[in-house]
Parts: structure tokens; sequence; C-alpha cells
């Protein structure tokens, strides 16, 4: 992990006093509501339907031992609403079609973006949490405003086998490149970027504002190819690219040029359009040469002010050295011990055997191996942990996995360090903390935001339909016999939950004041069979909550009868069959599977 310097440090702590001056001085009506927003909207404070929601900073996913035990303290410790604002949340939830959750208190939500929010935390004590996170090197600047956000990456970063070059240490250069720059601190819109090094795409960098893979041309010299103008939302875009190939040395130089012509130019009028991907698609190539002359004015005008030396480079790139860990010697013999008495293990428990093919992901050092704990399972919102679960996922870090965990992508956590012989021990805990579930990658493994139970823009609830999918898809036999499947919920178009990017996406729309869902086929997040991100179609006018679980039923029974043998006993994955056979199978099952009388039902 990349090792905060004093200057780093004391940058956090100061950030964090700052916020508590300003926070007074709004608690003592110094600061109007209207002054006082923007300055804690800089630091990850957010007020949501019932409470403030607090986001917190996990650069590029990267989090250890530490960092976890002081956020389940935080989750313990201040995660608690006042008695009359829960019982207020509450009823209103009960007043709403389906059933009403019980708003869960006391845990953190791991994000799509890697980074982990807090939904119940008084503002009153938001100035205590501040110096808590600042503690352990931690904050919520930049995760949120118009500003560029945490750059994510690919949680098997430094480990993959596929791995080109690691991306790790020029997430790093971009995040200080980034924070507080002074130029962009007031873009037109939020500005996200992903990076990723390996074969496949596990960043889905396609759906960004820009979007990096670093990748090396036929002289063996590494350099990104360069995509800008993704998004999701209302107009979802899959990244232009821009250069197929530009020397690693100029990022932060071309970096600059786009964000510098975007904050130029980009829509100040008009919110919806105000994200790079509608420059983009508006201007086409008179963007693409504009970036290109700003990129040219700052190399031979300005002298390249970000160019990267490989001493800085080399610099960063020391903090993401494998850990010192207490490995045998590994030797074949050793190797062939260790998966021997793997295989005997397996066969005697069927369910470890099957959490070692989902859940346990190869790495370039043959005596570990990647493991993914499944924060998807009954009785959860996809992506929450409690204060307890949080500390017990450090103790596990701490014993498997060198102090050291990642937030990915798909709101779960990965541990990168893990021994191949103490695969076992690590499943009996795992299984003990309940995120032993062997569905990485399966249907039940879905993404979720929090929908209309806890943000204020949504028009539907997803956690529900969450539940209710998962409680359907119980049977692990049947679970694993459907394979691969991507599902993504949004409680509303601003895609939070990435259900543009969905095999099966599942959006929430307002009719009549009602909660009903739309249903689209065919996304993809650019990982699966054509590397490129793409938006899901919708099949046909959207369904009621209570239609909803019986057509995804449907689309998958369908998918179960269509599907055919590539060999090897194995079947053609869903989302193969949907391209193969097109999407109007799936849309007359689906249409097939109304209700008689449709109205918003209950799930």
């Amino acid at each position: 992990m990349y090792q905060y310097t004093e200057f780093d440090q004391a940058f956090v702590r100061a950030r964090a006093a700052e916020f508590r001056d300003q926070l007074g001085r709004w608690q003592a009506g110094q600061l109007s509501e209207d002054q006082f927003r923007p300055l804690r909207l800089q630091n990850g404070w957010y007020v949501q339907r019932y409470a403030p929601m607090l986001r917190v900073a996990v650069p590029y996913g990267v989090i250890s031992a530490p960092q976890l035990k002081v956020l389940a303290r935080i989750a313990r410790d201040y995660d608690t609403p006042q008695a009359a604002v829960l019982a207020n949340a509450q009823a209103t939830q009960d007043k709403l079609p389906g059933p009403a959750p019980l708003l869960r208190t006391n845990y953190g939500h791991f994000t799509t973006r890697q980074n982990v929010q807090f939904n119940w935390i008084p503002l009153s004590k938001s100035a205590d949490v501040m110096d808590l996170l600042a503690s352990v090197n931690m904050h919520g600047i930049q995760t949120s405003g118009n500003c560029i956000r945490n750059t994510t990456t690919d949680e098997r970063a430094g480990i993959a086998p596929d791995e080109v070059v690691d991306p790790r240490p020029y997430a790093e250069l971009i995040r200080q490149w980034s924070t507080l720059h002074p130029e962009f601190a007031h873009l037109p819109r939020k500005f996200k970027i992903a990076i990723h090094g390996a074969v496949e795409d596990r960043a889905a960098i396609g759906w960004h504002d820009v979007g990096l893979q670093l990748l090396k041309n036929a002289a063996g010299e590494v350099g990104f190819k360069v995509l800008v103008g993704g998004g999701m939302g209302r107009t979802p875009m899959n990244g232009v690219v821009f250069r197929e190939f530009l020397p690693w040395q100029e990022i932060m130089n071309y970096l600059e040029a786009v964000v510098r012509v975007y904050n130029r130019w980009g829509r100040r009028d008009n919110k919806y359009k105000a994200r790079i991907k509608i420059l983009v698609k508006a201007e086409g190539q008179r963007y693409v040469d504009e970036v290109e002359a700003e990129y040219r004015e700052i190399v031979e005008r300005d002298g390249a002010p970000h160019t990267l030396s490989l001493a800085e480079l080399r610099r960063i790139e020391a903090s993401f050295s494998a850990p010192a860990l207490d490995l045998p010697a590994a030797t074949e013999a050793w190797l062939a011990q260790a998966e021997t008495e793997l295989g005997i293990q397996a066969a005697k428990t069927p369910a470890f055997a099957r959490w070692l093919a989902q859940n346990v992901h190869a790495h370039k050092n043959p005596a570990l191996r990647a493991v993914s704990m499944s924060f998807k399972r009954p009785g959860y919102a996809p992506g929450d942990a409690t204060a307890d679960q949080l500390d017990a996922a450090a103790t596990l870090a701490e014993q498997f996995s060198a102090g050291e965990a990642r937030v990915t992508h798909t709101q779960n956590l990965l541990l990168p360090w893990v021994r191949l012989d103490q695969l076992h021990a690590l499943w009996l805990q795992a299984k003990a903390l309940g995120v032993a579930q062997p569905n990485i990658g399966l249907l039940t493994d879905m993404i979720a935001c929090p929908g209309g139970d806890y943000c204020a823009l949504a028009n539907a609830r997803a956690i529900p339909m969450a539940s209710a999918i998962t409680e359907r898809y119980q049977d692990l036999d049947e679970l694993h016999d459907l394979g691969a499947i991507d599902l993504h919920i949004s409680g509303c178009i601003n895609s939070c939950g990435h259900h543009h990017s969905g095999h099966i996406g599942i959006l929430g729309v307002d009719k009549d004041g009602k909660e009903w869902y739309q249903v689209t086929l065919g996304g993809s997040d650019g990982k699966d069979l054509s590397g490129a991100a793409t938006p899901g179609k919708v099949v046909g006018p959207s369904f009621s909550s209570a239609e909803v679980p019986d057509v995804i039923e449907a689309i998958l029974d369908t998918y179960k009868q269509l599907r055919v043998s590539t060999g090897n006993g194995h079947q053609e994955a869903f989302i193969e069959t949907l391209r193969r056979v097109g999407h109007e199978p799936f849309k007359a099952a689906a249409n097939a599977a109304r209700h008689p009388t449709a109205d918003a039902e209950t799930v």
C-alpha cells in the first residue's frame, strides 16, 4: 500500500481541523446553510432522505486492517441516529407499498466506486468522525462535488496473472495530482477516472469520463490507451478512444488537457447536460482536436509541468511492492503438497470446493491466491457490512492477507495475499462471519444502489427488489447452473447501481407516484465477449414491483431453454445466448410474465 508521508498526514489532519472550524461556524449561525453546503460536500458530507450520509474515500479500493477497524468504530459509535429520526424514517417506509425494510444502523456500505458510506451519522458529530478518519490517513475529500472523484481500478491490481502493467502507482499519482487541484475544484459536473493494466477489464473503463488502459507497444514501452466521454445516467455512452498509445510519462499532461478543455467548454447552464460525455458527443472531432492543441501548448509552451520522471514513478512503485510474507520456499514439492491437501479437503467438503471454484482467484505468485468475501447475502442490502463484520474483516486481513484488503467495484471485499495452505482456515472463518457465499460473479452477486430507502433522488427502492431476487435464488445448484450473470439495480436514472451495464438491468421509475421498474438486457461493463462497455436495451414498458421477480425468472427460464452446450460439459453463458439469439425471445417471456391486473403491487 502507498505509505502516507509526513506531508500527507499533516494535510489530512489540517483538512479535518478546517472542517471542524467550518462546522462550528455553521452551528453558531455564522455560516448560512447555503454557505456551509459546498464546504461539507467537499468533505463527503451529504444530507439524504432522512439523515446525513458520509462518503469516505478509499483510493483505488486499497484499505488496511487498521483503517477497517476505524470504519468499524465509526459504524458502532457514530452511525446511530436520534430515535426520533429513525422512527420517522421507519414510519415513512411502513406507508410505502411492499415490505418496508428494517432500516439498519451501525454499518458501512461498500460502493461501486470503491468507497465506503455511512447513512446515519448526525452532522453534530461529523468533525469527531473526520478526526477519527484522519488518525488512519482517511478522509472524505472530493468524494462529492463537481471535482475529480476517486480514481478506481481493478481490485486484483498488482496480483492478477493477466496483468501487463500494475495500475496502482499511476492511480496514486493521479490521486496526488487531482486532490485539491486549484483549477479543477469547480468543474461543470463530477468527473470520474478509472484505470486498469490487465488483459481483462475489471475496472469498466469505458463507462468513465476518462478510462485508461495500461499496455505495452511492440517495442515493450509502457503507455496508455485513453478513452474519454463514457458515462451512464440519462444518456449512457461508451468512452471514445482519443489516444491508442500515450507514453506513460505524459499521462498527467494529457489529463490536464482533457479536463482543462472540459472545464472551459462544459455546459454549466444545465446539470443534465454538464457531463463530459455530452460535450464529446456534441463536438466530436472538434473536441478531440481542442484537447490535442491544449496538450501541445502544455508541453511546448508551459514546459510539460506534469511530465513524470522515472525516479518519481520508482518512488511511488516502492510502496506497492509485495508485502513480506511468511512463505515457505515456493518449491514445486511444497506447491504440489499444498494443492494435494486442498484437493483432499475439497473432496471431503463440497461447500468448500464450490467456494474454491467461485471465490478464489489465481495470483501472480503461485503460492498465493486472491479471495473474494461476498457481501451479498440474505437479510442485508448488497454491499452492507455491520460494525462487527468490519472488525472481523480487519482481523481476517491481518491473519490471512498481510493486513490488506480491497473494496471491489462489485461491492465486496477482496483479500489479495492469501497463502495457498491457509485457504481452508480462511473459509471456515469467513463462513462463520457470513461472507463465504460461493456466488462471486453469479446472479445474486448483484450491484445495487441504496435506492429510495435512503436516497432523496431515487424514484423507487432498490434494496427490497434485490432482497426479493436474492431470496428466490438461494438454491446453490440452480445458481451455479445459471452461471455468470451480472444483475444491476438502480433506484433512479442516475444509475448509481450501474443498471445500464448489467446483463440484466433493473431501473426504478416513478409512475403516477408509485414504484415501477424498467428491465434492460444485454448491457456489459466491458469484461465479457465484445470487450466494450455496452448499454442494455429496455424490455418494453415498465413492470410493477410484484412482477419483477417473475420477469427475471421468465428471462432466466428462457435462457435455460435456448442455451447450447459449448463442450466439456459447459453451457453457453447467459450473455452469449442473448447475443446469439437476440432479444425477442426474452422480451416475449418477460411480457408474458406480467400479472393480469398489474399495479404497484408488493414484491
